[in-house]
């Protein structure tokens, strides 16, 4: 037996390290999601309540606008700050964010601005994981790990789904590479911080499990062009919002107008389809969905306007469950046009658009076993990867950097290029 025992005690020691640091990612980002998700579930019953409270926006939006002018900084780029810090690691992310971020988002919701919560929990997660680093004054390439345990840490605590949030960290920062010395720290991360946020009280959303299917070649085939659908959905989203991004930044010269005017159109666009059914996270929508009860065959698109609008703009908050609700309401639609179950194709539809949107495929495929069961993973990997291929070298993170091209035969100059200089020309 050849053993190198000085090996195996650099591995325990590695392991004892990063559970520890690991576990305190953990708590903080549990913590931190316990307590937003408490705020947003306050704000949504609140704005339900009052449903006058939508022509306040405007006025919010300008709010947000002047104290991230003003006292945002760094804090301004959010979740691509943390992804560039995690690829070129050469600067900080300011502790301001977490409380920065939260605040905004909740009151993005609570005056109707349609919006998601993974932007948040990652910018808080990661925010208050570089803190700790520079406390415990941790060496660079930890404080790298460091910023990926929160990524993880923040998605698995505000979604309840840990093992999704452990792959997302170590998936997310690269496009076709996954960062397998995250292992322990990304894992530890998750299940702690899941564990914290429940034991808050903080529950999260169950759905109906999918019927055990076995592998067919139509229904295959059916994915496949589906997932074709779903990566495609993904990239006008993308592309939407950008455009916005670019439209207010060449016309407004002061940014706190540019949240007024988003908001005066949400209210617009609000009035002339008479529902409020796109305001905040929209859930009822997913929830009609995969239940099979049903929802307009346009309401993935009318989906996209709002949240595009919202974000664009300047409001705050995340673009997860805003690509949730457009993937479970296109593939109801999609189903009714295929020939497939609407409610199943649904379920596969709100992790497959959002897999095409962050090039995160197979945390996607992770979070959709965990959300609805094994019974048909095999459908939703194929959905996910088709749609993550689908959707080209674009997504809702700029600063992601291109590992390995989707289609490296034909683009293989792409590699160490972030999608933001790829966006550009």
């Amino acid at each position: 037996m050849r053993i190198d025992w000085t090996e195996h005690r650099a591995f325990l020691g590695m392991l004892v390290k990063w559970v520890v640091l690991g576990g305190a990612v953990g708590v903080l980002a549990g913590t931190a999601s316990a307590l937003f998700l408490v705020a947003l579930d306050w704000a949504t019953a609140v704005r339900v309540a009052n449903p006058g409270l939508l022509f306040l926006l405007p006025g919010a939006g300008f709010v947000i606008g002047w104290i991230y002018l003003h006292y945002g900084g760094l804090a301004r780029r959010g979740n691509n700050l943390v992804i560039e810090e995690v690829n070129l690691n050469q600067g900080y992310i300011p502790r301001r964010m977490a409380p920065l971020i939260l605040i905004g988002t909740v009151v993005t919701h609570l005056f109707g601005g349609s919006a998601g919560r993974e932007g948040t929990a990652i910018q808080m997660g990661s925010s208050l994981a570089d803190g700790l680093t520079r406390r415990l004054k941790l060496k660079p390439e930890d404080r790298r790990m460091m910023i990926i345990a929160g990524i993880s840490g923040g998605f698995a605590s505000v979604f309840g789904t840990p093992l999704a949030g452990f792959v997302f960290g170590m998936e997310v920062q690269k496009v076709g590479r996954i960062r397998y010395d995250g292992l322990i720290p990304c894992m530890t991360a998750a299940l702690v911080g899941d564990l914290v946020t429940r034991a808050w009280g903080v529950g999260h959303t169950h759905y109906s499990h999918m019927a055990e299917t076995g592998i067919q070649a139509g229904l295959l085939l059916q994915m496949t062009l589906a997932g074709i659908a779903f990566g495609l959905a993904s990239l006008l989203f993308v592309e939407m919002t950008e455009g916005i991004r670019r439209l207010v930044k060449r016309y407004i010269k002061y940014p706190p107008l540019a949240p007024v005017v988003g908001g005066l159109v949400v209210i617009g666009l609000t009035l002339v389809l008479n529902t409020q059914d796109y305001l905040g996270l929209s859930l009822p929508l997913i929830r009609a969905s995969v239940d099979g009860v049903g929802v307009i065959t346009l309401a993935f698109l009318l989906k996209i306007v709002f949240t595009a609008v919202t974000l664009g703009t300047g409001f705050l908050g995340g673009e997860v469950t805003p690509l949730f609700v457009i993937g479970s309401t296109l593939g109801y639609t999609l189903g009714v046009v295929l020939g497939v179950d609407p409610a199943f194709l649904a379920m596969v539809g709100f992790v497959a658009v959002f897999a095409g949107a962050s090039n995160t495929p197979l945390a996607c495929t992770v979070m959709g076993i965990e959300l609805f069961g094994g019974g048909a993973a095999i459908y939703l990997a194929v959905a996910c990867f088709v749609a993550y291929l689908a959707s080209g070298h674009r997504g809702i993170y700029s600063t992601q950097r291109v590992s390995t091209p989707k289609t490296n035969t034909v683009r293989p100059e792409l590699v160490g290029r972030s999608l933001e200089e790829v966006g550009r020309e």
